[in-house]
């Protein structure tokens, strides 16, 4: 389920052997969300409630436990670095059991009383005087240390989440950060060389992931997104929030003046009196907007990698379906820009077969496809369930057989 400013979006799927068999999909207009906190809790338990019941009928599944996501101005960043020996005496093999507790050691000095680690990555290892190391697995070392990035969210915020969706009759199974998991649905093994950009333009924020050689490297919220633009309509024309919305649908674009549609009317009502508005007013309106927004997009981007050096940048969100979006942010940035969309064959059939989902309807689901490709891929976050597999006494002989066998062998 991916819970947003603009929607609740939720993908059930059937599994055959690590297969998706089937899949199913339901959406409705979110309430009680802006800019990615929950600001009313009944609204949102409502939401939650009439899109999973609508899921369940399609789907036939009893639904107990869900994925999610989280996002917006509530998460923050920061790396955490570690050390451990491994031997007072000499050296020896790294194993995955030296790898897991570094890591554990990270989280530990990273986080807060505040704040819940809902990912990590590892930024880079090091071993003795060897620096930069991306895979420690196998080598001999004297001591290991890793450069852990850690995305958090405020407590309050997922204790918040947490409740909500209990109180909808459903148990949180695990919890993501949205714009990673999009970045699954959206890349392929192409990212594991080079630099990679994900921005999604989102209802009422930004959020942006930097990748390089396959590694997130930085992640920022901007709070900022297609709401703005409808904002600044309001404003400009002195007319309600819906009524702005509706008219950057039907009439907006983003130009420069040289393609500006001359001084074509439309009609606005206003006070009980329709209004004639030059539509060439609100092509301005938005396309200066927009502007600002590919500029703050830019300049955070700029602010950690160099425009010439990224190899792959992927947009996604609403924000981007809005005529001459794309090409503004593309001549902005001065490269190449992607509409984000689904790169794993076999989930693409599967999408495009579906009736909900069909033509670019899909696009709108790309959160919740991208934490299902995490789930098979086994590769959803695991900041609890990795430390109490630590502590039990299976996985412990096992996890001693494997070191042994690294070792001698």
């Amino acid at each position: 389920m991916d819970i947003s400013s603009s929607k609740v979006a939720a993908v059930a799927a059937r599994i055959n052997k690590q297969n998706i068999a089937e899949i199913f999909f339901e959406m409705m207009p979110a309430k009680g969300v802006k800019r990615g906190s929950i600001t009313d809790s009944i609204d949102l338990i409502a939401c939650i409630e009439a899109v999973m019941k609508n899921l369940k009928l399609k789907s036939g599944i009893n639904i107990k436990y869900i994925y999610t996501d989280f996002s917006g101005q509530d998460i923050s960043t920061k790396h955490s670095h570690a050390i451990i020996p491994l031997a007072e005496r000499g050296n020896k093999v790294i194993t995955l059991s030296d790898i897991e507790k570094v890591s554990e050691q990270a989280r530990i000095l990273g986080s807060s009383l505040e704040e819940e680690i809902i990912d990590q990555v590892p930024f880079n290892y090091a071993i003795d005087s060897q620096h930069s190391i991306s895979n420690p697995l196998g080598l001999y070392s004297h001591r290991l240390e890793v450069d852990l990035y850690l995305v958090c969210a405020k407590l309050s915020s997922i204790q918040t989440l947490t409740r909500v969706t209990n109180q909808a009759g459903y148990e949180i199974k695990d919890l993501f950060f949205s714009a990673t998991s999009t970045s699954y649905a959206v890349f392929n093994e192409n990212i594991k060389s080079g630099v990679h950009v994900l921005c999604d333009i989102g209802s009422d924020i930004t959020e942006i992931l930097i990748f390089r050689d396959g590694m997130l490297k930085k992640a920022e919220v901007l709070p900022l997104g297609g709401d703005d633009l409808t904002q600044e309509l309001s404003a400009a024309l002195k007319i309600p929030w819906e009524l702005a919305e509706d008219v950057k649908r039907s009439y907006a674009s983003i130009q420069d003046s040289s393609r500006s549609r001359g001084d074509k009317e439309i009609l606005v009502k206003k006070d009980n009196i329709y209004k004639p508005i030059k539509q060439s007013f609100v092509i301005e309106t938005v396309t200066a907007k927009a502007k600002l927004i590919c500029e703050a997009i830019k300049k955070k981007i700029e602010a950690h990698v160099g425009l010439a050096e990224i190899n792959n940048f992927v947009v996604c969100g609403r924000a981007v379906y809005l005529e001459g979006f794309l090409e503004m942010l593309e001549n902005n940035l001065g490269i190449s820009v992607k509409l984000g969309k689904v790169t794993n064959p076999g989930m693409l059939s599967l999408v495009h077969n579906n009736s909900d989902s069909r033509g670019q309807k899909y696009l709108s689901y790309l959160t919740c496809l991208g934490m299902i490709y995490r789930i098979l891929n086994d590769e959803q976050p695991k900041m609890i369930s990795s430390s109490a597999c630590m502590h039990h006494p299976v996985f412990k002989i096992i996890n001693k057989f494997k070191e042994v066998y690294q070792e001698y062998f």
